[in-house]
């Protein structure tokens, strides 16, 4: 896989526009900035003191990413509280662990509450002013979070603007004392609520579109343009190949196993998993996810919109297959090596292939190759 690196010289010419707003705002906040699009496990990763905000953080970006939506690990110490805070981004989290609550006000003076454990799922309203609590005296509480602040922060070049502006968007958030009640509306494979207790042990709904008999559910928080969902499959099966538009921030909740990713033309490359690893697809990268343990596998993706490139349906392309425009590789197209990878990982725990029944049934309804 080529790596498009250029001369010193080329480089420098460009090298005013690669330090953004953004990238110098979090200069200043004094954090880290982990470049990757692969990171072994979340609850392990190594944080610095975040003075400002109170607890620990560390940014995970790749440049892919940084131009939609970025991500970044928090920890709040044991009995702690983090600094209160409004921003004119968006942002989804989920509690990687520990307890805690999270208050969440506007301008007007209207303020709900609610309380969180390991696997839930939130979003922050928009421009609210919201605290964090760590509600243990013993332990530490991580959050995993994803937002959109590279294209705020870049539009503006203002912090001070993003983060201290006094404006309710009372169409986002407006008091409401059920705001978080975990109460939702199922509308197809959408989930409408506020609040998911627990993202682990949530119910999914079948999603044959992705191969392999497996689960599904999407969820759109706080009215966001951050979307999300979750997906999972079966012992000894694995999801279709697909591309997608960057900034797809992929957790494994439960399970274990193995992804592959690879740009259009290049070569496949693995990247093995476990509860709490994250993988960033780059943009328009194939990438395919495989489970080879002994527990069905789950996995949480936190994205933005953009991700989601439609069909004049409003259907995602990485949904449909290549054969009739879609950004998705039928099981019917994909290489021998891929079989034979996934029939030696899962010898190698003891464990054999139950993909014979999905092969047949995508023939059912395969189109004809073009």
């Amino acid at each position: 896989m080529k790596d498009a690196i250029v001369s010193d010289e080329l480089a420098k010419k460009f090298a005013k526009e690669k330090d953004t707003p953004y990238l110098q705002w979090i200069r200043k906040e004094g954090l880290d900035v982990i470049d990757a699009f692969y990171i072994q496990n979340l609850n392990t990763v190594e944080l610095k003191p975040w003075a400002r905000r109170g607890g620990l953080g560390v940014y995970i970006n790749h440049d892919a990413s940084r131009t939609t939506n970025d991500c970044y690990v928090c920890e709040i110490p044991a009995g702690g509280t983090l600094a209160p805070q409004s921003q004119l981004f968006e942002e989804t989290i989920m509690i990687l662990s520990g307890h805690g609550k999270t208050t969440v006000k506007n301008f007007a003076g209207a303020e709900v509450e609610f309380e969180w454990g390991p696997g839930a799922l939130f979003a922050v309203p928009l421009n609210t002013v919201h605290q964090h609590y760590n509600l243990s005296g013993k332990e530490p509480a991580r959050f995993v979070s994803v937002t959109n602040a590279p294209p705020i922060i870049n539009t503006y070049g203002d912090p001070d603007f993003v983060f201290n502006t006094r404006y309710d968007f009372l169409d986002r958030f407006n008091g409401e004392p059920d705001y978080f009640s975990a109460k939702g509306e199922q509308k197809g494979l959408l989930l409408e609520t506020n609040f998911v207790p627990d993202g682990v042990n949530l119910p999914l709904i079948e999603a044959k579109e992705r191969g392999a008999g497996g689960g599904h559910i999407r969820f759109n928080f706080a009215k966001s343009s951050l979307n999300s969902h979750i997906s999972q499959f079966p012992i000894g099966t694995y999801k279709k190949a697909h591309a997608h538009g960057p900034g797809a921030h992929v957790i494994i909740l439960s399970g274990s196993g193995y992804s592959l990713m690879w740009p259009e033309g290049g070569v496949p490359e693995r990247y093995d998993w476990e509860v709490g690893t994250m993988i960033v697809p780059p943009n328009m990268w194939f990438h395919q996810h495989f489970n080879t343990g002994t527990t069905p596998a789950r996995y949480l993706a936190f994205k933005y919109e953009g991700v989601a490139i439609r069909n004049a349906q409003g259907v995602p392309k990485a949904w449909i297959s290549r054969r009739i425009g879609g950004h998705q590789i039928d099981y019917a197209d994909e290489s021998q090596e891929v079989r034979d990878l996934f029939a030696k990982s899962l010898a190698a725990n003891g464990l054999s292939s139950h993909m014979h029944e999905a092969y047949e049934k995508e023939l059912v309804d395969l189109p004809p190759k073009s």
